[in-house]
């Protein structure tokens, strides 16, 4: 029986089948729906998010050590915070299988870069396996499994946007018995103190030769042979666009296992084409090695080296053709970049720091980073998860040294807070930074669909946990100025700024109120209200100002022959920010809406 399923649901049932015991991630697209269907095999593994990437590793590594076998998942930027225990671990080896899936993000879907993470097997010096579809994703994780322990390594999963999203069908395969490796004490392999390290760098490179050897042996590399006159070499989805651009007309040698590269079937391959093509996503990972090694082949001259792939793209580099397409006006088509939703609680928080003068604002990665956007203008640069509370800490540092008067806020939500924002905060204490940090505790990981983190209170899994109150937290963190404010009502916000900009010392605002899409617990049903209310502009005292579009609300809409605005009843929430900002209080609450 065939199934459809997106990649990330395979990679889950993939798990399911390995034998995998233990998973943990962060939420972070493409691949957060990874660990959410994992989550459902409450009675084969134990599902986790971790409050950063590298914590996911971590645990899995300590899985891995305990014996069972382990999964971590998390986009592309991810391993960059993964990097550390990922370029030790791959010195000790395993006990436990263990599986690192790095979702890349080709074309910035939802990304602040499109880094190539296939340079991370390489770099770390791990076995790598890339997918190009549900049915592999779903058996390569099992095959990654058995190349863990079969090598004493970790083997690094390489999917991206299009494939964890798309689905094809998958044949389900059998699941089996948990079971464990047991736990032995090796501080000979597990202790990575300089002694051991020197020792196992040796190991290392004694079992990359042995993976290279198993990589020109396994059938996860494959020819496809349709004659002598043109050879394609392609991993991953790419593999798909260029079946599809080349079609009968040439013979493939398609990657599966990547790191190390089979070099010499690769060569053998080479050498029996005339002309020898690599298409590859993003970077010349394949080319450049295929290159080193004397191969002569064309990528990158043609293939485009920057965004996601797709047939077209790959048929006009190749061949310069394209497919007709429907022409039209593009003119007549409004520019719609995103906004925060109806309702969000972040909305009024930046209504007011938009207004503040003297200030440079550090954004952080999250919904809230759509502050920068008109008509809010609150934010002035934005770099990685917990970057703000650093940007913001150098930054007064500087004016301060040059005599300015310039103030640095950071805003930051409550998981990137958790995620890494909370080192940031303690590094702005102790080197005495009078910034302002703005934590906007939305009460969820609001941008990446609404999952759990320390301060929901719920594990993934559904089990109540210890709620961490961010204002404890950070007053914990030897944070003395600190207050909570309802981010909606927008004096309150007004006069928190004020007062954090006149201290001469770290001050954190947090602003608490949950997403405006977020299903309310019991607790916050009592804390925040049950369901959302409903604003009616009242026409007879509408002038038309516009002052209540400068919210950016979505819910308004502006009848420019009428010169009055509207609220649209399906989106509004009740939030009443709009109502806040009218000079001729035309906006009103009044009541539930119909839902």
């Amino acid at each position: 029986m065939k199934i459809l399923m997106t990649g990330n649901e395979a990679v889950a049932r993939g798990a399911l089948e390995a034998g995998i015991s233990f998973a943990s991630a962060y939420p972070g697209t493409p691949s957060t729906e990874i660990l959410e269907n994992i989550a459902v095999y409450k009675d084969d593994i134990t599902a986790e998010w971790a409050v950063n990437e590298k914590v996911a590793l971590e645990t899995a590594i300590g899985a891995s050590i305990a014996g069972a076998r382990s999964l971590a998942a998390m986009k592309h930027v991810g391993v960059n915070v993964a990097a550390d225990p990922l370029f030790t671990f791959a010195y000790m080896g395993v006990n436990g299988g263990l599986v690192l899936v790095s979702a890349d993000d080709p074309g910035l879907h939802s990304s602040q870069d499109e880094q190539d993470n296939r340079y991370y097997a390489k770099f770390a010096k791990v076995a790598m396996l890339e997918p190009s579809d549900s049915q592999e994703s779903k058996d390569m994780v099992v095959a990654a499994m058995e190349i863990s322990e079969r090598f004493d390594t970790a083997v690094l999963l390489r999917m991206t946007t299009r494939l964890c999203h798309s689905k094809t069908p998958v044949t389900e395969g059998t699941v089996p018995a948990r079971s464990k490796k047991p736990y032995v004490k090796r501080l000979d392999k597990f202790d990575s103190v300089p002694a051991t390290a020197r020792r196992q760098h040796a190991v290392l490179e004694d079992r990359l030769l042995a993976l290279e050897a198993f990589s020109n042996e396994t059938e996860l590399n494959r020819v496809e042979w349709k004659g002598s006159a043109v050879g394609v070499v392609s991993s991953g989805v790419a593999y798909q666009y260029a079946k599809e651009v080349f079609g009968k007309d040439a013979s493939f040698f398609k990657l599966g296992f990547s790191h190390p590269l089979p070099m010499k079937k690769l060569k053998e391959f080479a050498s029996r084409v005339g002309k020898l093509y690599v298409v590859e996503e993003l970077e010349p990972y394949i080319e450049e090695q295929l290159k080193a090694a004397g191969i002569p082949c064309v990528g990158k001259e043609l293939v485009p080296r920057l965004g996601e792939l797709n047939p077209a793209i790959v048929a006009k580099a190749i061949f310069g053709t394209s497919a007709p397409t429907i022409q039209v006006d593009k003119s007549s088509v409004a520019e719609r970049p995103p906004v925060l939703c109806a309702g969000c609680p972040h909305r009024g928080f930046f209504v007011e720091l938009g207004k503040v003068k003297g200030i440079m604002i550090a954004g952080d990665i999250g919904c809230y980073g759509l502050g920068g956007m008109d008509p809010l203008n609150a934010k002035d640069a934005g770099l990685c998860m917990g970057a703000s509370v650093s940007m913001a800490q150098g930054a007064q540092k500087v004016f301060e040294r040059f005599g300015e008067k310039t103030r640095t806020v950071a805003v930051i939500g409550d998981s990137t807070f958790f995620h890494t924002g909370m080192n940031s905060l303690m590094s702005s204490v102790y080197n005495r930074a009078p910034t302002v940090t703005c934590i906007l505790d939305n009460r969820i990981t609001a941008m990446t669909g609404h999952q759990d983190n320390p301060g929901t209170g719920y594990t993934l899994q559904g089990a109540p946990t210890k709620e961490i109150d961010i204002e404890v937290l950070v007053r914990a963190l030897g944070v003395e100025k600190a207050r909570t404010v309802n981010p909606l009502r927008l004096g309150e916000v007004r006069e928190a700024l004020a007062w954090a900009l006149a201290q001469n010392e770290p001050a954190v605002i947090v602003a608490r109120w949950p997403c405006a899409l977020k299903k309310r617990t019991e607790a916050e049903k009592k804390e925040f209200g049950a369901l959302p209310l409903l604003c009616s502009i009242d026409q007879a005292k509408c002038v038309g100002c516009k002052a209540c579009l400068r919210t950016g609300c979505p819910a308004l809409r502006y009848d420019a022959k009428a010169k009055k605005t509207h609220i649209d009843e399906v989106q509004c929430l009740g939030c009443e920010v709009c109502a806040q900002v009218c000079p001729k209080q035309a906006i009103a609450l009044v009541g539930a809406p119909n839902v």
